[in-house]
């Protein structure tokens, strides 16, 4: 390990092969080290705790302990790390579940590789990242009727003028520094912001606060 790598990734897949490959395409990049490797999410708690990732990177579908369950595990930590879900399938109720579970990515594995290496870089950054073929059809699929959208529209009515229109510009999936420049502020304010919009509607991560913010009809 060089003194350029900035992330840190544990991977998860029960597929030898899969692994082998996502590391190399990963470890291309200079700042990116892939630190820890299993085979299903039985160890990963114990992982983070002792290498720290900033990234965990996690196959769906394993035995013994599945990606989902691993999103559970990971989330109910006091400084989790960013999780992203990688998996064959697009199939709607594995992105809805990874999502409310904690995932803040959801990556088909024929993304290319250049992609996923930006994917990575962009969970460590704390921002969501979703494959293109996923993010129309999740907040399309997901947005809720009846006492959902009012829930959601009443959590909504927590956020101030200002707080809302970080939401809306966070479901129109603009990252930090787009949001920054547009409503006028610092990164560093809009990092506020978020944080305080999560909390507000008990949201883990950015996609849960674009589901929230397009069910209450403002994305």
């Amino acid at each position: 390990m060089g003194c350029s790598v900035s992330v840190k990734v544990v991977l998860v897949d029960d597929e030898d092969l899969v692994r082998s490959g996502i590391r190399m395409i990963l470890e291309a990049d200079p700042e990116i080290e892939v630190v820890a490797e299993a085979a299903n999410g039985a160890p990963v708690v114990e992982l983070v705790s002792r290498f720290a990732p900033h990234v965990v990177l996690t196959d769906i579908q394993m035995p013994g302990v599945g990606g989902l369950e691993v999103t559970k595990r990971l989330a109910a930590l006091p400084d989790p790390p960013a999780v992203g879900v990688l998996t064959t399938f697009d199939v709607d109720e594995y992105v809805h579940e990874a999502l409310q579970n904690g995932a803040a990515g959801f990556l088909l594995k024929d993304t290319r590789p250049r992609d996923l290496v930006a994917a990575v870089h962009t969970l460590a950054g704390g921002e969501a990242m979703l494959s293109p073929r996923i993010t129309r059809k999740l907040l399309t699929t997901f947005s809720s009727g009846g006492g959902a959208a009012q829930s959601a529209k009443s959590k909504m009515d927590q956020l101030t003028a200002r707080e809302r229109e970080v939401a809306v510009a966070v479901a129109q999936g603009s990252s930090n520094a787009e949001i920054a420049a547009d409503l006028y502020m610092s990164q560093s304010t809009v990092k506020v912001h978020i944080g305080r919009i999560m909390q507000k509607l008990d949201a883990v991560n950015r996609t849960q606060v674009a589901i929230v913010t397009h069910d209450a009809g403002l994305a």
